[in-house]
């Protein structure tokens, strides 16, 4: 051990090890020199390209020259001063999607990545408004997200002079769905809600509330959102100030199930009372979305409806053109939570609902939200016996829906066969005319294409080889020869041996069903005899003769 110490001694205090060193600091002395005039040239060059890129043409000439390329490799240095002036560059070139392009090809987000967050004040806030110019891109939010910006961007939020540039990124961040939920795992959430109270009665910065919106979409950021007195505190802001936003958060927060949406039992009342009033109609729609959400089984709606006179307002809304189509979509949707309640059902039957709602429709056909919204209170309504004798026997609606059950969307075409189920189950007569109504369309390609069929498509056939017609001016009864012989039933010459009837009359040639029993198996592919398949949804069984009558068979 003592000897390697003294070893080690000596070759500290060489004189060739000794001038080594020094040899080594020269150099490195000369080469940051050499760099310092080398980045002292580059700002130079680059102001100068800076100030010349005003013209577009210019730029346009520089962009040709690769210049993004340039100074995106130019990022990697380490001069503050000039890392401000390349950002700057880089964010005034950033405007032009070609410019925006080349950024994206050249790996821009992962190295300004590295300048977020730094101690130079300037170059933070340029890097951050370069960073947001690229974050309209969807592409580029995504590689902000995978490079880990995300977290770094929500501990900025703290920084009130880098807190607005922060919150605009993450905004557009949060516009994808895919990334909604990766707030919940930042301290995003409590800083926002913190930022919304602090604000007392305050105008709010838009960025602010659009991003609250943004979050309360997803389901786990609405349960943080909720916890604590959250919740209680966002409605009591929201019902003081009427604040259509605020009552927008709201909203996204109340369309997910779970424990969130029981907290809204207590502001049933608060929301209902809104509604009816003179109130701004931006801020209505909200409060009506709200409590359309609210599909708890223990919420009484009988109770809300009478004890807020709800009833004459969704009836008067209903009429075509009397508000906003928004608002009116709105009340449609409310009729369709409150008809699951029975009792709620019958009050709205009784007062006359059901045909305002298919007056609605006949103006609304062409509106796919609206036809779906109104087919489904009706699939709501089915389901109660007091409003279902209603529909079935007293409107139109199942003709309408009959009328629909072919939609393009399929979103409508699936609400509209669930309750058209339920009315033929419970209604003979519909039930035939909605069978008939499956069976025409099941088979209507088959139909059209024998209706549309021409004559002249199918004279070839009617020619032998020589150019003679098969029939002659005959009937085709008159040719036996053309008759399908099977097992010697039939002989060439038409005639029909003896043997043939006696096997007829014992039975041999006949099968289960009285057909002949050289038909092995039946049209659809099933063994004669075999079992049966079960009836289908549109009334009968495949495997039945069509030309059957089956008012007298069943």
């Amino acid at each position: 051990m003592a000897n390697t110490q003294q070893a080690g001694g000596r070759a500290k205090y060489d004189p060739e090890n000794q001038n080594l060193k020094k040899e080594y600091e020269k150099a490195l002395k000369k080469y940051q020199g050499l760099l310092t005039k080398q980045e002292q040239l580059l700002r130079v060059a680059l102001y100068l390209l800076l100030n010349l890129s005003e013209d577009t043409r210019t730029e346009l000439k520089m962009r040709n020259k690769n210049i993004v390329h340039l100074l995106v490799k130019t990022l990697d240095r380490d001069n503050e001063e000039l890392l401000v002036l390349v950002v700057s560059f880089l964010k005034k070139l950033s405007i032009f999607l070609e410019n925006k392009n080349d950024m994206a090809e050249t790996d821009t987000v992962e190295k300004l990545a590295k300048l977020v967050p730094c101690e130079h004040e300037d170059l933070l806030n340029v890097t951050l408004r370069l960073l947001l110019n690229l974050s309209f891109d969807t592409g580029l939010r995504s590689k902000m997200v995978q490079v880990g910006l995300l977290p770094k961007l929500t501990t900025m939020l703290g920084d009130e002079t880098q807190r607005h540039l922060a919150m605009r990124i993450l905004y557009h961040i949060s516009m994808d769905d895919r990334f909604k939920s990766m707030f919940a795992y930042t301290d995003c959430i409590p800083q926002v809600m913190k930022m919304l109270f602090d604000c007392g009665e305050e105008r709010m910065d838009p960025e602010l509330i659009s991003f609250c919106i943004n979050l309360a979409a997803n389901k786990r950021n609405a349960q943080l959102i909720c916890e604590g007195n959250g919740l209680k505190m966002l409605m009591k802001r929201a019902l003081k100030l009427k604040d259509p936003l605020m009552m927008k958060v709201i909203r996204n927060v109340s369309q997910h199930d779970g424990p969130s949406k029981n907290l809204f039992i207590d502001y049933v009342g608060d929301l209902a009372a809104q509604i009816g009033q003179n109130e701004e109609e931006e801020f209505v729609i909200e409060c009506l979305g709200t409590l359309a959400n609210l599909t708890i089984p223990d919420l009484d709606w009988e109770l809300v409806l009478k004890e807020y006179n709800l009833v004459p307002f969704l009836k008067d809304h209903l009429k075509p053109g009397c508000a906003e189509d928004d608002l009116v979509l709105e009340v449609v949707i409310m009729i369709g939570t409150v008809s699951m309640d029975d009792s709620c059902a019958a009050m709205l039957a009784k007062s006359g609902i059901i045909p305002a709602l298919i007056e609605l429709l006949n103006a609304q056909q062409e509106d796919d939200e609206f036809v779906c919204q109104i087919v489904y209170v009706f699939y709501q309504m089915v389901f109660h016996q007091a409003t279902r004798e209603v529909i079935i026997k007293e409107t139109q609606a199942p003709a309408y829906l009959i009328d629909l059950m072919h939609d393009k969307n399929a979103e409508i075409r699936k609400v509209c066969d669930n309750t058209l189920d339920i009315i033929a189950e419970y209604d003979e007569e519909w039930g035939r005319k909605i069978q008939n109504e499956k069976f025409r369309w099941h088979n209507s390609q088959w139909l059209e294409m024998v209706e549309n069929r021409q004559m002249d498509e199918a004279e070839p056939f009617m020619y032998s080889d020589e150019g003679e017609p098969f029939l002659q001016g005959g009937d085709i009864l008159e040719r036996p020869d053309l008759f399908y012989s099977a097992d010697g039933i039939i002989t060439a010459d038409s005639a029909i041996s003896p043997e043939f009837f006696t096997d007829f009359q014992n039975g041999d040639f006949i099968g289960p069903q009285g057909f002949p029993s050289s038909a092995v198996s039946d049209g659809f592919g099933q063994v004669a005899g075999g079992p049966l398949r079960p009836a289908t949804a549109y009334g009968f069984r495949p495997d039945e003769q069509y030309y059957y009558s089956y008012s007298a068979s069943r």
